[in-house]
């Protein structure tokens, strides 16, 4: 059976729409994409071109995959994250683009600082870290993460970037023994935990359901991990040092409330690109004197 290039993309987008994926087009052309190897705009120029034998069985496996709406970034093995691509696996978290917005206001934050220090909890991917290591070339960078197969995609991904030497990691719950051996040593903590409440597992799309519940997993309001984290973030960060946390969108005054509660300064919520509640910043003051 021989198939010409035009005709595959084609038939894919068929495929994928009649599985409910909404991009159908664009994501027909990434997988295209990957199993030729060839640009997007070389897939119109060259629709005559045949695909080989083990190019159509490629095509094929990656397509029955999604159509199953395993998410493209777990298909392809890859994502896109500030214009670096990382390695993903189902054992981490698709980087979201909203989270873009965090890495960016840490960045200007400290653009100016000689060589600041700042953690990653909850690395997952490594998105974070390794962004902010590539665009802060004299940070230096602590990540951690409960999941060990997280923190192994994390490294390939640092190491890929060409950052491990300024980035250490630790398995572990939260800030775990970096609470003693950091203590008041750091300018930011960056937090994207789980957040989902518990409740709503059930209710997220397909492709969301392929994800690591470990990752998701937020507790009954979907802040348990958050509550345990601001006094071991307080522990690290120096006077004057800043946390930042990625929340859901209904839980910014929740999780602003707490912070207040227990003495962090300067709370305020940062919407994300579609005008949603998406991260609380806040301060840990100076000292008096």
């Amino acid at each position: 059976m021989t198939v010409k290039l035009g005709q595959a993309l084609q038939d894919t987008v068929k495929q994928l729409r009649a599985a409910g994926v909404e991009a159908a087009r664009l994501e027909a052309e990434l997988l295209l994409m990957r199993i030729t190897g060839l640009s997007r705009a070389q897939l119109w120029t060259r629709e005559e071109t045949m695909l080989s034998p083990v190019q159509r069985q490629a095509l094929a496996e990656l397509v029955a995959a999604r159509c199953q709406r395993r998410p493209l970034a777990y298909v392809l093995g890859e994502k896109e994250f500030m214009g670096l691509a990382f390695r993903v696996t189902p054992a981490v978290l698709i980087p979201r683009p909203e989270t873009e917005l965090l890495v960016e206001r840490i960045v200007a934050d400290l653009s100016d600082h000689p060589a600041p220090w700042i953690a990653d909890v909850g690395t997952g991917s490594g998105a974070i870290v390794v962004s902010l290591a590539v665009l802060l070339p004299r940070a230096r960078l602590w990540a951690t993460d409960y999941s060990g197969e997280a923190l192994t995609v994390a490294r390939l991904n640092a190491c890929r970037h060409r950052v491990t030497i300024r980035c250490s990691w630790q398995q572990g719950d939260l800030l775990g023994q970096w609470q003693a051996t950091l203590t008041e040593r750091l300018d930011w903590v960056a937090a994207n935990l789980p957040y989902i409440p518990r409740g709503e597992l059930g209710q997220l799309q397909p492709e969301v359901q392929f994800e690591p519940r470990l990752a998701l997993d937020g507790g009954e309001d979907g802040l348990d991990l958050y509550r345990r984290l601001l006094p071991q973030a307080w522990r690290v960060l120096k006077p004057g040092g800043r946390l930042g946390m990625e929340i859901d969108c209904r839980q910014g005054a929740a999780l602003s409330a707490l912070c207040r509660e227990v003495g962090w300064r300067e709370v305020e919520i940062v919407k994300d690109y579609a005008g949603l509640d998406r991260f609380v910043l806040a301060r840990k003051p100076e000292r008096e004197g």
